[in-house]
């Protein structure tokens, strides 16, 4: 570690050829110390030992630019957090370096860089809503009192079934008809589909009714839900 003004004086042979030496020690070991050399040039290479940076002195003598981290203990050159990446105009194309997370959230920003799992995780999870449970999970069966005729409407905020036992019946005097029993399912609890009948004897239907839809029956039936 040796630093230098690299400025030979005019002196005795002996002292120029120590001066000189002096100077090339300082230029093979880039000017190496914990701190600046005190006499800097443009592009003049220092390499910070205290901080174990790479720096080249601005054109304009005015400034250090870090280059990359020397980790002395892997013996390995590491390039810096947030470096940009540029062609050859200098226009920025990327960046070596992790954005924030709120910055891959918004899903918004179009520089190239560096991102772990997590964040595209998070980025996804804040983008896009998560899916509705799925049919059957957190539900229970349970007997329901349903009145013929009437129309419920689901407003559990997720699908739900109903499982109906159909019965055909006799409408009594003074016709004595036997009549089935059906159920429907509407989405505007106007315009109805029928997904169920019983035309003789008992039938069992199990349909699902998707959120805010509507069902009834109409004659007969026993219900049990999952909702």
């Amino acid at each position: 570690m040796s630093q230098h003004d690299f400025d030979i004086a005019n002196q005795t042979a002996s002292n120029a050829r120590v001066d000189i030496n002096l100077a090339l020690k300082a230029l093979g070991s880039l000017s190496s110390g914990v701190t600046a050399p005190t006499t800097t040039y443009a592009n003049m290479l220092w390499y910070d030992t205290g901080a174990n940076i790479l720096k080249m002195r601005s054109e304009a003598d005015d400034a250090w630019i870090s280059m990359g981290y020397l980790d002395q203990t892997a013996n390995a050159f590491r390039i810096l957090d947030d470096t940009q990446v540029v062609n050859t105009s200098g226009t920025q194309t990327g960046l070596l370096g992790d954005q924030s997370t709120a910055t891959w959230e918004a899903g918004t920003g179009t520089t190239e860089s560096l991102v772990s799992p997590a964040k595209v995780k998070a980025a996804i999870e804040a983008l896009a809503p998560a899916p509705p449970p799925s049919i059957g999970e957190s539900q229970t069966w349970a007997t329901a009192s349903r009145t013929s005729g009437t129309s419920y409407q689901n407003t559990t905020g997720r699908p739900i079934q109903v499982s109906a036992n159909l019965s055909t019946y006799n409408s009594g005097p003074p016709d004595n008809l036997t009549l089935s029993s059906y159920l429907e399912v509407s989405s505007d609890n106007s315009t109805w589909v029928e997904v169920g009948r019983s035309s003789a004897g008992n039938v069992n239907v199990s349909p699902i009714i998707p959120n805010n839809y509507y069902y009834k029956y109409t004659g007969v039936a026993t219900f049990t839900i999952l909702s």
